[in-house]
């Protein structure tokens, strides 16, 4: 059901917005949209180190972007919601359709 834009909450937009408005982040949804990864795993598919990973990965979790799961000495991480990456697709799809359309910036 589609909300009418005067029940859109803009700062909950904003809220995620911020979160997503970093390339690394978004790297790291992407990277556990399909299982549960742990940090190392992480760090080892998107060659970055394991501090810039952690630090990501914090401030996903308290923007409740993913689930964090503790397994003895392991934290795995997953999306918190599958809404997440189709909404991802769709805005990559309207970045790609204005980015054709521009005429200058």
């Amino acid at each position: 059901m589609n909300k009418k834009i005067n029940e859109i909450n803009p700062q909950t937009l904003a809220f995620l917005a911020k979160c997503l408005a970093d390339e690394n982040r978004l790297r790291i949804l992407f990277c556990v949209s399909k299982e549960k990864k742990s940090v190392s795993t992480i760090v080892e598919e998107l060659q970055l180190s394991q501090p810039l990973i952690s630090h990501h990965l914090k401030e996903l979790k308290r923007s409740l972007l993913v689930n964090v799961e503790r397994c003895g000495p392991f934290v795995y991480y997953e999306l918190s919601d599958d809404r997440i990456l189709s909404i991802l697709e769709k805005l990559s799809e309207l970045g790609d359709d204005l980015l054709k359309a521009r005429i200058s910036f």
